[in-house]
């Protein structure tokens, strides 16, 4: 009964969750506090008390035909202001986009997927940059488009390379995804960096007389601060990439910022600037409503928009962050220093050789992921972000559990 291409996404289960169920697996046999499980970027960090207050307020003061039925696809005209709002905050040129300019959405991932569906056709071909959010391959493939891949350029520090933008943009490209801040590396790309993308897709329009949708997935945007090697604290600024390109969208979800992962809510910007803004408004609501979402969750939608400028204590998160960071750089490991996300990117130790010489990465990378589990240490591979050689660490989990396995991670290394 199942379709060719679901056996296939079945038997190509994704790392992350299966690294996680078997975190599960082992939480029953040794205990879940001695089990140390890094794998999943769920964050762990309450959600605003003022979400709370707003959530009971709207349920004993709205009218619940209001609050548990349907609105337009769009989402409530007082939501969407509100998270128009949002955005008029982070731009220096656009300002002010308003309730007409947003789609609310069941997350960042349905908006990326209403966006995809919006703007493919069979064979359309979306740039990404690796190391990457794999899960847009699949998002890609639900709409029959073609996921060409920027390999990752370590010496820069994973920032995306523009050079390889440019070779790699044919006729048939209709979009390209930044992730900033970037899942799994940390980083946190310059704005010199990206306006040499966006001046790269201005002149590939030109040249093939067509558009390329930069898309601009943000569930991290609040998550920017880090500690630097001066051991001082920083905080960079994420560019708000249609001040810098006409034809970029941004796709926004309170997953991380408010802690709401379970909850599924999140917003499209598309702005005025977009090419044919105002179908592609019309067509991406009508999107929402044929994939099934039909619209974001209510009660959500109305009690987020009340307090959407609050966030939860990312400073737990960055004191994670330098935990780890200090602790692994000094017994050995190499690490990206992250500047926002919850992630850390380490390579993994070249310590394992065969009979014919030295191991390949991929093997070095199964090898050492599968040591760290034999001291219960669940992480996830690089090659699940296609940047084999690397391991991610999330550390929005709590502190009691980084100190438990720091040990665990010495000894992986001796």
């Amino acid at each position: 009964m199942l379709s060719k291409s679901m056996s296939q996404k079945v038997a190509e289960k994704s790392i992350v969750r299966a690294m996680f169920d078997e975190g599960r697996e082992m939480s029953k046999i040794y205990g879940a506090e001695n089990v140390y499980d890094f794998t999943l970027g769920n964050p762990n960090v309450p959600a605003p008390e003022a979400l709370n207050k707003a959530i009971v307020n709207i349920l004993e003061s709205e009218n619940p035909l209001k609050v548990h039925g349907y609105m337009q696809n769009a989402g409530f005209p007082e939501t969407r202001e509100a998270f128009a709002d949002i955005e008029n905050r982070r731009s220096i040129k656009n300002a002010p986009y308003r309730a007409d300019n947003i789609i609310a959405t069941s997350g960042a991932a349905a908006a990326i997927n209403i966006v995809l569906k919006t703007i493919l056709d069979a064979g359309d071909e979306v740039i990404v940059f690796a190391p990457y959010f794999l899960e847009y391959r699949n998002y890609i493939d639900n709409y029959h488009g073609r996921t060409v891949v920027i390999p990752p350029d370590e010496k820069r520090g994973f920032i995306p390379d523009y050079e390889k933008l440019r070779e790699s943009i044919t006729s048939k490209t209709k979009a390209v995804i930044i992730n900033n801040p970037n899942n799994p590396t940390g980083a946190i790309y310059p704005k010199e960096e990206l306006i040499k993308i966006a001046n790269v897709l201005e002149t590939k329009q030109r040249e093939y007389g067509t558009d390329i949708c930069l898309i601009s997935d943000e569930p991290y945007r609040e998550l920017n601060s880090c500690y630097a090697d001066d051991g001082s604290l920083q905080k960079t600024h994420v560019v708000h990439l249609p001040d810098i390109y006409d034809n970029a969208v941004v796709c926004y979800s309170f997953s991380k910022s408010f802690s709401l992962a379970g909850e599924r809510i999140g917003y499209i910007l598309i702005p005025d600037t977009v090419s044919e803004a105002g179908r592609f408004t019309e067509a991406a609501a009508v999107a929402n409503r044929i994939m099934g979402f039909v619209n974001a969750p209510s009660l959500i939608q109305l009690a987020v928009a009340m307090c959407c400028h609050e966030n939860v204590d990312s400073g737990y998160y960055t004191e994670n962050a330098r935990i780890l960071y200090d602790t692994l750089t000094g017994i050995g490991y190499e690490c990206v220093r992250p500047q926002g996300a919850f992630y850390l990117w380490v390579k993994v130790p070249r310590f394992l050789s065969t009979s014919e010489g030295s191991a390949s990465i991929k093997e070095t990378e199964v090898a050492f992921v599968n040591k760290l589990k034999q001291e219960r240490i669940l992480v996830t591979p690089g090659s699940a972000f296609e940047g084999e050689g690397y391991m991610r660490i999330s550390y929005c989990v709590k502190r009691d559990t980084i100190e438990a396995a720091l040990p665990g991670f010495r000894r992986a290394i001796e």
